[in-house]
């Protein structure tokens, strides 16, 4: 008894920064949604009966951020697990120079979010970043990579695998170490190959960490704010607009923070659901790998 006291107070710091960081905010947005609190209420809030998620209901906008919001955290999630697993399986070998290698691939995940946008703005900048030079050195004429759609959304995926694909990669590393070496030679002495020896006992043994960087980069990535925010502002014509970016200009440029903490609301849950899928997902996995049937 005493034992669990003891316990209980030496978590009882950790457990108020989290009802201060998270469950006070969470709650105070619950709250907040059922407001009116606009300049158009002198910035006090008015119970409104529920019209902000009705609001939000026939919000065309914010179901065209949730549909963009979905498409970018997927295709980012999905390219950083496999490039990280490269990444990792190659820092893994017996390289010359492996430690400066490492150190070199953790570079864009130690850069701060917004210097890395800034610099992948000025790289794309028509018509004077060096893509477009590079471009001109070879007879082609610049094009605007952040004024078409296109082209926007792809490197706005292409920046956010760049950033975080390191610690992806960091997470299966850690992964790799683990794996008792024997059990490698031993594949390897009864003939099988590497690609074998990879499907059959090194994957196998990396799903908890796959799992982990998966909801880790998930959550993340449904969370996107500061690398839209630096490196397209949502443009062009709202085409890479997020939900955090949605949420933040109802609440500082429209002052709206009534309908802001609905959205944020809003993407809270749905990241909530899909992380609970998620997981309910790879535990069944888990156990169908462990009984050797179904869950």
């Amino acid at each position: 008894m005493k034992l669990s006291g003891a316990k209980a107070l030496l978590m009882l710091p950790a457990l108020l920064l989290l009802v201060a960081v998270f469950l006070y905010p969470l709650l105070r947005y619950g709250w907040l949604s059922g407001h009116a609190s606009s300049v158009l209420t002198g910035l006090r809030p008015v119970p409104n009966g529920g019209a902000n998620w009705q609001r939000l209901i026939e919000d065309v906008r914010f179901w065209k951020d949730a549909g963009q919001t979905l498409r970018f955290a997927f295709c980012s999630v999905a390219l950083e697990l496999a490039g990280g697993l490269g990444v990792a399986l190659l820092l893994h070998q017996p390289l010359r120079g492996r430690g400066t290698l490492r150190a070199l691939t953790l570079l864009p995940w130690a850069l701060p979010t917004t210097v890395m946008a800034l610099g992948w703005r000025w790289i794309l900048n028509d018509p004077h970043g060096p893509l477009n030079a590079a471009l001109r050195s070879l007879g082609a004429p610049s094009y605007g990579f952040l004024t078409t759609p296109a082209t926007t959304w792809f490197f706005a995926v292409l920046a956010d695998v760049w950033k975080t694909m390191p610690f992806v990669a960091l997470l299966l590393l850690a992964g790799l170490q683990s794996i008792p070496a024997d059990l490698e030679e031993t594949l390897r002495l009864e003939g099988a190959s590497r690609i074998q020896i990879l499907r059959r006992l090194t994957l196998p043994l990396l799903v908890p960490y796959l799992s982990l960087a998966l909801l880790f980069r998930l959550a993340q990535a449904l969370g996107v704010f500061d690398l839209i925010q630096v490196l397209t502002g949502g443009g062009p014509g709202g085409s890479t607009e997020s939900l955090s970016l949605y949420a933040y200009l109802n609440a500082m440029r429209f002052l709206d923070f009534g309908y802001a903490a609905t959205v944020m609301l809003a993407t809270f849950l749905l990241l909530a659901v899909l992380l609970g899928v998620g997981w309910l997902l790879l535990r069944r996995a888990r156990i169908a790998r462990t009984t050797g049937g179904p869950a």
